[in-house]
Formats: C-alpha cells, structure tokens, sequence
C-alpha cells in the first residue's frame, strides 16, 4: 500500500528512498468491508485518509434523516471531515464504504510532526488541499449555475469510471435530482 502513497506523492514532489523511508511510517494502513463507516457525525475524526482501493461517499444527513452526498472519494483521493480533523472536534459528516476499501491513515499529531521533521511535506499537503478547495469550488458553482443535465455531464468527463461503480440513487443524490430526473440521462 505505501508504494502507491509513494507514487502519489511523486505526482507533486520527487522523492529519494531515503526521503521515503522517513516519511511512510507516519501512514498507517486500515481496511474497511463495504457498507462500513469509517466515522460517522458526532465521531471524533482522529485521522486524514489516504484511499489506496475502494471507493468512499462522504455525506450529512440532515434534522428529516435526509442524506445528501458531498463527495466521493476513490483511489489518489484524500477525505476526512477536515474541521473535525483539524479543530479536534466532533465529526458533521460520515464516511462510508460503498466498495471494499483500504486506506492509509496519519492522525493530527503526526501530521504536524511529519511536517515538522520533513517540510517538503507541507508543500505537499498544500498542493492537495488547494486542489480539493477548487473542486469544492466548482461543485458549488455548478450546483448554483448548472442543470441537472450539465452537472451530469461535467461528471462524466471528470470522473468516468465513477458511473461505473455508484449506483443510481447514490449518484442522484449526489448530483441533487431524483434518480427518476437522473434515468432520463441515462437513455
């Protein structure tokens, strides 16, 4: 598991072995079976997860028990309820397993002190928060900007294999319409 985190990391900054080894032990690995929760909303949120297999949903459901999904997350991706993570607080969101997952975990603590000791990291952390803070972005703009149809579109060309391995309900969710609304797309 840690020779894709290597490889993730590369995509940003390269690494020599020797940079490597100092940096892996500060990732733990943890598998979760689908269906699982990671964590659910009022959880603390102890770690930041790097997904090495398997694919996640994170999602808050709301006062009515209404679920609404605000992200996926599959292999290269990066989740956690980040103010829970960084505040030390109480989880708002859940994450779940829709497929069989594994993970490499680094709690607060280690984070600060991977940063610490080795600070090419920061700048790695930065790049991927950065990159997660413009696809929020767009997720927001296009949910105030777009149809349903567009939105469904933009997905497809951002992320096709994730149609592959969402269900349709889960997907409608996401994308904010009925999955009657979404079976429309699909013809």
């Amino acid at each position: 598991m840690k020779l894709e985190l290597r490889r993730h990391i590369e995509e940003i900054m390269p690494l020599s072995i020797k940079d490597f080894d100092l940096i892996a032990p500060y990732f733990v690995p943890q598998r979760f079976t689908k269906g699982e929760f990671v964590f659910r909303q009022g959880d603390k949120v102890p770690y930041t997860y790097f997904v090495v297999s398997g694919l996640l949903k994170l999602l808050y459901s709301d006062a009515s028990g209404k679920e609404h999904i605000l992200s996926f997350a599959m292999e290269d991706w990066w989740e956690t309820d980040y103010y829970a993570f960084y505040q030390e607080g109480r989880a708002t969101m859940s994450l779940r397993c829709l497929e069989d997952t594994e993970v490499l975990h680094i709690s607060l603590e280690d984070y600060h002190n991977l940063c610490g000791s080795f600070p090419r990291m920061e700048h790695f952390f930065l790049q991927k928060a950065i990159s997660g803070h413009i696809a929020s972005q767009q997720r927001i703009l296009s949910l105030l900007g777009s149809s349903a149809e567009e939105r469904y579109a933009m997905l497809l060309k951002r992320y096709p294999s994730l149609i592959q391995r969402v269900s349709k309900s889960q997907m409608a969710a996401f994308l904010g319409v009925s999955r009657e609304t979404l079976s429309r797309f699909y013809s």
